[in-house]
């Protein structure tokens, strides 16, 4: 079965052909960095990772340019808000989405463009729109240059609307439009925005459309033709089409496959800080551990809503700590267990079928199943090959608990956790000792113990195993 993707642009399920034989390109739009990134947002990075991780481990060369929008409208009234500089501002959550990135084990994009970084790029695509009767410059003086959507007869056929349906946004600023459909490639510098907000040009100093520094980054890196562009699906309409009209006006041909992930809800309603529910990455890793998170949200499919609540995202922690504690168990057994080379064929045809991850986790649980018969005989070859199996199938997702970066994340420093293991050994050969002479109420209190201090007592044919428990907020959903 060969990889099939489904294409927004033709509302179908398609077969993966790529531009060039053995190489991806992938772009897809990174944040505002406007505030800091909730589970909203860093859901498409999650999707577009596990992306990556399968057409890496399918044989292809891939290269992902993920942009920082660092200069727009919500940036500028941010930071003036907090009386700091707007590149100051933008910076500080420029870091805390990097850090967004890698505490979910998301691998950084191949590169990661700036706005402020491509002003050169995005006036010569002005220009040339200009030169062939696609955008015109306002004539009110404003030094506003807008893009002619009645000039392009294909302009929404990504989102499947004809322009004579469209209307336009209510938020949108009408002043110097042919159309008022018609949409900003460059905004003229106004009265209140600091200057270093902008840029000289022929048509006065002013800043980027939000559309078009997005097109002027993937042309940049990815060429006139790459194989994905991604996104969220509230990125559909109005940015992807316009950034497909644009690109397109100018004899680009641009993506082949446009895939948009569905937003993350919280009730009902698409999660974001202006509705007062976002949940704040950082936050929410108080709450459960970051790779519970990620678990959490490659639970579902990439097309399917995510409803969020921190019952759901307990029950998905309780569902991961299952794998978890079989891979533990294990290793502990088997001592470990070779790189599979092959994965079972049923999570290879559920990842080829449109990124099909519950079905892929259907597999990862069903083999967790069979190899937690096998881990009370003790070490086997049919052990460690179930072992080398499910650990394939993690890494695939992300999620091995036995690799970078979760090997790493202990909580505690190595002399520390050398230390917590001897007390709690300790504690456990009393236990086993209260077992044997049949004082269970001295097994029990040792046990109940440990369990008020967080420390989750499991006992197993291979002796008793200790793990921490995650921390619970008391915090209200």
């Amino acid at each position: 079965m060969t990889l099939r993707l489904y294409d927004t642009a033709t509302a179908a399920v398609r077969d993966f052909v790529p531009v060039q034989p053995g190489k991806v390109g992938i772009y897809h739009c990174g944040l505002t960095v406007q505030g800091a990134p909730h589970v909203g947002h860093i859901y498409k990075e999650v999707v577009f990772d596990v992306l990556r991780r399968w057409l890496e481990r399918s044989g292809y060369d891939v290269t992902v340019i993920a942009n920082v929008t660092d200069i727009e409208d919500k940036i500028l009234a941010k930071s003036a808000e907090r009386h700091i500089p707007w590149w100051a501002h933008a910076y500080e959550f420029e870091r805390e989405l990097h850090w967004a990135y890698d505490v979910l084990g998301c691998r950084p994009p191949t590169y990661e463009p700036r706005a402020t970084g491509h002003i050169p790029e995005m006036l010569e695509m002005i220009g040339e729109l200009i030169e062939r009767g696609h955008a015109y410059v306002a004539p009110d003086g404003s030094g506003d240059v807008y893009f002619d959507v009645k000039s392009w007869p294909a302009y929404g056929e990504l989102s499947n609307q004809r322009i004579d349906d469209m209307e336009a946004a209510e938020d949108a600023d009408p002043r110097g439009k042919r159309d008022e459909r018609d949409f900003a490639l460059w905004k003229g510098h106004t009265e209140g925005v600091p200057l270093t907000a902008s840029w000289p040009t022929p048509w006065g100093r002013g800043r980027p459309g939000w559309h078009l520094e997005c097109s002027a980054m993937a042309g940049k890196y990815l060429g006139d033709e790459f194989d994905i562009h991604g996104g969220g699906l509230d990125l559909r309409f109005p940015h992807h089409e316009n950034e497909l009209a644009q690109s397109t006006a100018v004899g680009q041909k641009f993506a082949r496959f446009w895939m948009h992930n569905a937003l993350v809800t919280a009730a009902g309603e698409k999660m974001s800080k202006s509705l007062g529910n976002g949940a704040i990455v950082r936050n929410v890793v108080r709450r459960v551990r970051p790779i519970e998170l990620r678990y959490y949200l490659v639970s579902s499919h990439y097309r399917s809503v995510v409803e969020f609540s921190y019952g759901a995202l307990e029950e998905a922690a309780t569902s991961f700590q299952r794998v978890e504690g079989f891979v533990a168990r294990a290793t502990e057994v088997t001592g470990g267990a070779r790189p599979a080379t092959d994965l079972p064929q049923a999570f290879v045809d559920a990842m080829d079928d449109d990124l099909g991850t519950p079905a892929a986790i259907a597999v990862l649980h069903n083999t967790v199943r069979d190899g937690n018969k096998l881990v009370a005989d003790g070490d086997s070859p049919a052990l460690q090959e179930n072992l080398a199996s499910v650990r394939a199938m993690l890494e695939v997702l992300g999620l091995d608990p036995l690799a970078e970066p979760w090997v790493s994340r202990t909580g505690a420093s190595e002399e520390l956790t050398e230390v917590l293991d001897g007390l709690v050994k300790a504690l456990l050969d009393q236990r086993q000792a209260a077992r044997v002479r049949k004082d269970y109420a001295a097994s029990d209190e040792i046990r109940d113990r440990l369990k008020a201090l967080g420390v989750v007592v499991e006992d197993t044919p291979q002796g008793s195993r200790w793990t921490i428990a995650p921390h619970q907020s008391t915090e209200g959903n």
